[in-house]
């Protein structure tokens, strides 16, 4: 299906993955987030612009610049961020969107801009069925990796918004991963390797089953 690695999920969440230079910019954005220092935000963002969605690496939050934004109630700078391509459908650790911090907080004008806009419209029942699969193949894949990476597992209500609803999700020590797309109410998903030569395996997943298509593909 080849799907464009562009738009990923970030999902390591072990700081020792990652370049200490790395860590030291992540949490330089975190930290501006945090405290609503918006024009460092965005300079951060204009030297990373693949950050927009990210969170602090190893924290327990899972709060993004978006969130930071909702709880501030900071209005300019969310109209800013999801212009950067900032996804209102992603939740926090604790399951809130930004949209349901900024009400939480009384911040109203915010919230009109933090209303997802849904492009793949998909039942969440059926998400939740789709996600819970594709957890459980990503770690049968994995081999252990995403248990030994303490991976953040892709949240699929995310494809629902994007204009092409699809992803790639890099897992570390795989040298490879996971390109996964919405295709209905189903979810067509690929895994490889490239320190293996045919170890790539294509699955159909639905709300009953995950069905191997195709392995052994380069």
């Amino acid at each position: 299906m080849a799907i464009e690695e562009r738009i990923r999920w970030d999902g390591v969440t072990s700081r020792d993955v990652y370049p200490e230079d790395v860590l030291t910019r992540r949490d330089l954005l975190a930290d501006a987030a945090r405290d609503g220092d918006w024009p460092q935000v965005f300079e951060q963002l204009a030297q990373n612009p693949d950050w927009v969605n990210a969170t602090r690496v190893g924290g327990s939050s899972w709060f993004t610049p978006l969130h930071q934004a909702a709880w501030h109630g900071a209005e300019a700078a969310a109209a800013v961020l999801v212009g950067c391509g900032a996804w209102r459908t992603l939740p926090t650790a604790a399951g809130e969107r930004a949209l349901d911090i900024a009400l939480a907080r009384g911040h109203k004008k915010v919230a009109g801009l933090l209303q997802p806009v849904v492009h793949h419209p998909v039942p969440s029942a059926t998400l939740n069925a789709l996600e819970g699969r594709l957890h459980a193949l990503i770690r049968a894949d994995s081999h252990g990796l995403a248990d030994q990476y303490r991976l953040r597992l892709p949240t699929l209500a995310v494809l629902t918004e994007l204009a092409e609803a699809q992803m790639y999700f890099p897992v570390p020590g795989m040298y490879g991963g996971f390109r996964y797309r919405l295709d209905g109410d189903s979810l067509v998903t690929e895994s490889s390797s490239r320190v293996a030569g045919g170890s790539g395996r294509h699955h159909r997943i639905t709300v009953r089953s995950t069905e191997l298509v195709a392995e052994g593909v380069d």
